[in-house]
């Protein structure tokens, strides 16, 4: 048996068979040495085991079930005409005229049909005067009668099946289906023949009432192939024979699949695997529950809710998000409401766990194409999610995410169906910023532990460093807005960062200086665009950049003085060099010349109230600013508030001002523990807003940001002495009188910056001196310090508190000492 190699036949490959391996050969020997047996065939024409109910030898059967076998496999692929052709090659075009009794495709034997496969008028005037489909009844009742008579005389299975196979008789065909398809294609083709021989039957007057009265046909009751009735005899009934035989439904078809007493029991096995379930239910058209089903499948555990890690079988989930959009692109006008539910619920669960499970797999560029499929708030959870989880990663995982984002989402919310760039980085800027909850071991770890969340709150800006593909609409517009974003919430990082970073210790605000680093080349090019400035109006909010940029630029300068002085301190001074001493003199002058630059800046005060956002109300218009804080001891140490210390920070705030001011100003204080960290509280002030504080042009920070800074310096006098508010996150709003908030109130906060920042740095120029002063290198800048506070005009004076003005007199008074025993060497 060689291999077909036509390559025009696609699908399973079949054996060939020369033109004599079908006519006996051993039979023919054996009869020819005139051997007898009464089970072995006399003649070698077709109809002989038949006739003489014997069979040829073993070997010619076996040649011929192998021929049939592969006739069988042709047939079940719709290649009828290859089948009969291979009968041909195997010497038994006998059983291709079988096959295929009225030539060509064209199996109807119409008039028409007849015409057409070359057949002769005879055949023409048979079809004429015997009614419609008569020869195509005696042709199907012929293969029944062949296909009953070959298993009565204990015929080849294979060939029962193959004529089975022609007129619908299932009892013959299902013994040989071992698999699902095979079972499945029986059934169905036997159902969509006996469907077309009973079309033909209503062409005949009086047929279907005979049926009727046999099988039941008008109701359509679900057929059984072991039916209890006698089918008639000769091929004016058919299709009675086999009528009970069929599932007269689709739903009945598919239920005798599951029946081992009517198919194979491996047939049955394959209905419960997941591809043949797909199959059975896409066949009934049931689509919501198919993807009932299949999320089934993919779907987290009860124990397991986490709808962000995939779940189940890659394949099924792949499966299921690619079969999810197809429903969704070729039934789009079809949906009705009910429908329309469930392939958009259920179906966004299936993308949403296949962009996570491409996500798992390093596969980021192509999560957008399926995330833009979901609704809009899944869309947005996604994204977020996936910022999130690889926010420490390298930049060229971060920019796949962001690609991916930009090029399948719109850049700015539209409709509801889908999320936005914006509205998704703007989800990531707010959560960036929320309290992470830490394991403490000690009190002293909780301060230090929510200064290093500042380096995950300022990653997150890379988000918006990124360079858009030029490919999106508005290139440059939306490059100029996510600068425009990124400057706008690094101000916001920048003065939380500077709050919580007050203390005098050398390590650095890490979070303050990876946002310079993240954001100097893109605001380079932006500060050159004067044009882009003006049209976004981001002068401002550049501006304030750069003030915060000098102010961390003289905060690193004096963290690096601190830190050689604390280094020189360990060692000895008859042991310290003379380098070592000059470094630390000149860490001290570069920290003085930064700070004073700062400090006496003319005609553009450092972080000066600016005159944007001004609000002009006929409707009372409240003021609200949210903090949350630390209550930390002078040594470092964490307090662990309870409610009793809420109550009483409530009432120290309410009277670090004058009863009048609270009355007029409605002012509202409340303190609670945060939710998120049990060594954290949360402080809500909020006040009506008046002219001069909310209302018109603004002259400092107003009420809020007074009470605030007294919390902050730790001199609430009905609070225990020396604690501070270490302040983690800060907000001021503009609200309504329902307490819906309407707009940020910056100038609150960025007066609240200005009194916290600057006496500290005032104070730490003082401390630098002293260190000058007692080295015996006097600054020569330390009487314009004393002048520029003491001067009414610089306003520096009122951002002191009492406290703070007795730390900078010690400091003036030790550098007097430093002084005087200066001149006093000088002297002697």
């Amino acid at each position: 048996m060689g291999i077909h190699q036509d390559f025009q036949v696609r699908g399973s490959h079949v054996g060939t068979y020369l033109p004599s391996s079908g006519v006996w050969h051993h039979t023919q020997r054996y009869l020819k040495k005139g051997a007898s047996n009464k089970n072995t065939i006399n003649h070698l024409d077709f109809d002989a085991p038949t006739r003489e109910h014997a069979h040829q030898l073993p070997d010619d059967k076996k040649q011929d079930e192998s021929l049939l076998e592969d006739v069988w496999t042709l047939l079940r692929a719709g290649r009828l005409e290859e089948a009969c052709d291979l009968c041909r090659s195997a010497g038994q075009p006998w059983r291709a005229a079988t096959l295929c009794p009225f030539g060509g495709l064209d199996l109807f034997p119409s008039v028409e049909a007849v015409v057409n496969n070359g057949k002769s008028r005879i055949l023409q005037a048979i079809e004429l005067e015997s009614g419609p489909g008569h020869q195509w009844r005696l042709w199907k009742w012929a293969s029944y009668c062949a296909s009953e008579k070959i298993v009565e005389q204990d015929g080849g299975k294979f060939e029962a099946a193959v004529y089975a196979a022609q007129c619908g008789n299932l009892k013959r065909m299902l013994p040989i289906c071992t698999d699902w398809e095979s079972a499945c294609w029986a059934m169905a083709k036997s159902c969509l023949d006996v469907q077309v021989d009973l079309e033909l039957a209503h062409l005949q007057p009086g047929r279907v009432d005979q049926m009727s009265r046999f099988g039941d046909v008008a109701d359509g009751s679900p057929g059984n192939l072991n039916g209890g009735h006698q089918p008639p005899v000769g091929s004016e009934s058919w299709p009675v024979q086999v009528l009970n035989q069929q599932p007269r439904q689709l739903s009945a078809l598919l239920q005798k699949l599951h029946s081992t007493e009517t198919v194979h029991e491996s047939v049955a096995r394959g209905c419960k695997e997941q591809q043949r379930q797909i199959e059975m239910i896409m066949m009934l058209g049931d689509v919501p529950r198919l993807l009932d089903l299949i999320w089934s499948w993919i779907a987290p555990s009860e124990d397991d809710q986490n709808v962000f890690r995939p779940h189940g079988d890659p394949q099924m989930i792949r499966f299921g998000a690619h079969l999810v959009l197809v429903l969704r692109h070729l039934l789009a006008d079809e949906m009705k409401d009910a429908f329309r539910e469930k392939i958009m619920n259920v179906g966004d669960l299936i993308l949403h766990m296949y962009a996570m499970f491409l996500f798992s797999k390093q596969h980021e560029e192509l999560v957008g194409i399926y995330a833009s499929q979901l609704a809009h708030h899944r869309c947005i959870d996604l994204f977020v999610h996936m910022m999130e989880l690889r926010l420490n990663s390298g930049v060229h995982v971060k920019y796949k995410i962001f690609l991916s984002a930009m090029e399948y989402l719109p850049f700015s919310p539209g409709d509801d169906s889908k999320g936005s760039f914006e509205e998704i980085i703007e989800r990531v800027l707010s959560r960036s910023r929320e309290i992470k909850v830490g394991k403490y071991d000690k009190l002293s770890d909780v301060l230090e532990q929510h200064r290093q969340q500042g380096l995950q709150k300022a990653m997150v800006i890379q988000w918006l460093c990124f360079t858009p593909p030029s490919t999106i609409a508005d290139v440059k517009d939306v490059s100029t807005k996510l600068l425009l974003r990124a400057l706008i919430h690094s101000n916001i990082l920048f003065r939380e960062f500077a709050l919580i970073s007050m203390w005098r210790v050398p390590a650095v605000p890490i979070g303050a200086h990876t946002l310079l680093s993240l954001l100097a080349e893109p605001l380079k090019l932006l500060s050159d665009n004067h044009d882009m400035l003006e049209d976004y109006d981001i002068s401002d909010n550049l501006r304030e950049f750069q003030d915060w940029s000098e102010y961390y630029s003289c905060d690193a300068t004096y963290r690096n003085w601190l830190k050689i002085e604390l280094e020189n301190a360990e060692v000895s001074p008859l042991e310290l060099s003379q380098e070592e001493k000059q470094r630390a003199i000149l860490a001290a002058k570069e920290t003085l010349n930064a700070s004073l630059s700062l400090l006496l800046r003319k005609g553009n005060p450092w972080l000066a109230a600016t005159e944007d956002h001004i609000y002009k109300s006929e409707e009372p218009l409240f003021l609200e600013l949210h903090a949350t804080a630390m209550l930390c001891l002078p040594t470092g140490e964490c307090m662990s508030p309870d409610a009793t210390m809420c109550t009483t920070l409530t009432s120290a705030l309410y009277s670090s001002v004058s009863e009048e001011v609270v009355l007029n100003r409605q002012l509202m204080v409340n303190v609670s523990i945060s939710t998120r960290d049990n060594y954290c509280i949360e402080v809500v002030l909020r006040c009506l807003a008046v002219a001069g504080d909310g209302i018109g042009p603004q002259e400092d920070g107003g009420i809020l940001s007074t009470v605030l800074a007294a919390g902050f310096k730790g001199e609430l006098l009905r609070f225990q002495a020396g604690v501070t508010m270490e302040i983690s996150r800060l907000d001021a709003w503009y609200s309504s009188r329902d307490g819906s908030l309407e707009g940020p109130a910056t100038y609150i906060v960025r007066s609240l910056c200005r009194r916290c920042c600057l006496p500290e740095v005032i104070l730490r120029c003082m401390q630098v001196s002293v260190s000058l002063m007692e080295s015996g290198d006097p600054p020569e800048s330390h009487d314009d310090l004393i002048e520029l506070v003491a001067c009414p005009d610089s306003g520096f004076l009122h951002l002191f508190s009492q406290q703070q003005l007795q730390e900078f007199l010690l400091f003036e008074r030790e550098y007097s000492i430093f002084k005087m025993e200066l001149q006093e060497e000088l002297c002697s």
